[in-house]
């Protein structure tokens, strides 16, 4: 079944993010959380462009971007939906990824002076929204 929830994402403009992937995370932390499932429907480019008041392109960039990814399905006539979860990147580049998301997360808080028990409890709570679609 299709069904087409509204999309909230919101673009923030001090983000030091481009636009493109303010709109790639948002998207895909929707569907890690559940809130978007395999089969549900995404706006059009033109209908998010002008929810998020930005340039058509931009979305279609990122629209791009997630399908290239295999988050979304392209179908023709009908549009982007979300795709079946599976094994998007192989184990090793996941990873590096993984590797690159943590040195820049550690190099952007250790200044900040909060006990490692704080920051390690404040990252379990952000991951518990995903809990029941991940484990492991």
């Amino acid at each position: 079944m299709n069904r087409r929830p509204p999309l909230m994402l919101q673009i923030v403009t001090g983000d030091p993010r481009p636009i493109t992937r303010q709109i790639t995370d948002g998207i895909k932390r929707h569907i890690a959380s559940g809130e978007l499932v395999p089969g549900d429907g995404l706006p059009s480019v033109r209908g998010l462009a002008q929810q998020l008041a930005i340039n058509p392109n931009t979305v279609a960039k990122a629209y791009a971007e997630l399908t290239a990814e295999g988050w979304l399905l392209a179908r023709t006539g009908l549009g982007l939906f979300v795709a079946e979860q599976r094994q998007r990147l192989s184990d090793a580049e996941r990873e590096r990824r993984f590797g690159e998301a943590v040195d820049r997360f550690v190099s952007a808080v250790i200044g900040l002076d909060y006990a490692q028990q704080t920051i390690l409890d404040r990252i379990a709570a952000e991951l518990s929204h995903y809990a029941t679609k991940h484990s492991a």
